[in-house]
């Protein structure tokens, strides 16, 4: 199916159309949780969370970019001291580069102070549990596999993947890490998810904050 930008209003509105893809039972059971990758990915499962009655956790993770060129991710972090770099020959390269001038050091400690103000659970709550992973879009997906590598450790039951929009080239490769991938659009050569809606302002922490006291605290079972 061909795909013309924008397709939904904003977020929320995309997370209520993922959500019905997993409204018949059979993506999830009483035992599976929603993470959320703050801050673009938590209005979307907030709103999958509403629909699906499902419990909403975050799980924060940070791509590593030159200050230069901050739009173009050349790794990213998350929990357990995870990092992932672009693939080819020039990985090990940047991960020199990034630890060199300490751009790896900056990003692992806005990580971890993410972390701590979005209350991401340990590891251990979400051990033999069925984990669906939600982000507002995905275009290099660095972060998304960053997330995936970090939660993987935990030891989950299961992972699926939820997203809006992804690459078509990207979605086979994070397909790789989960056992279920879900995108509403597949895109040939994602340039940018924020164009597929009609408003993707940047969220706060603030706005974080308060769509988790929305809808928690939800205690995982």
């Amino acid at each position: 199916m061909a795909h013309r930008p924008p397709l939904w209003i904003n977020r929320h509105q995309a997370g209520l159309c993922l959500a019905e893809v997993f409204a018949d039972g059979q993506g999830h059971r009483s035992d599976t949780t929603l993470v959320a990758l703050p801050r673009g990915g938590v209005p979307v499962a907030a709103a999958m969370a509403t629909r699906l009655g499902l419990p909403l956790v975050t799980w924060s993770v940070r791509k590593v970019a030159d200050p230069d060129a901050p739009e173009v991710a050349i790794g990213a972090v998350a929990a357990g001291g995870v990092a992932v770099w672009r693939n080819g020959e020039g990985a090990i390269r940047r991960a020199t580069t990034a630890t060199t001038h300490g751009w790896l050091r900056a990003q692992q400690e806005e990580q971890r102070r993410r972390q701590g103000l979005f209350q991401d659970p340990p590891g251990a709550q979400l051990r033999d549990r069925h984990l669906i992973v939600v982000d507002d879009g995905i275009a290099t997906g660095m972060t998304v596999k960053a997330a995936l590598v970090s939660l993987r450790k935990v030891g989950p039951a299961s992972l699926a993947l939820a997203v809006p929009v992804v690459d078509r080239a990207v979605a086979t490769e994070l397909g790789r890490l989960v056992e279920r991938v879900e995108a509403l659009a597949v895109i040939n050569d994602l340039q940018a998810v924020g164009m597929w809606f009609e408003h993707f302002e940047q969220l706060s922490d603030g706005q974080v904050l308060a769509l988790l006291a929305a809808h928690g605290p939800k205690p995982v079972p």
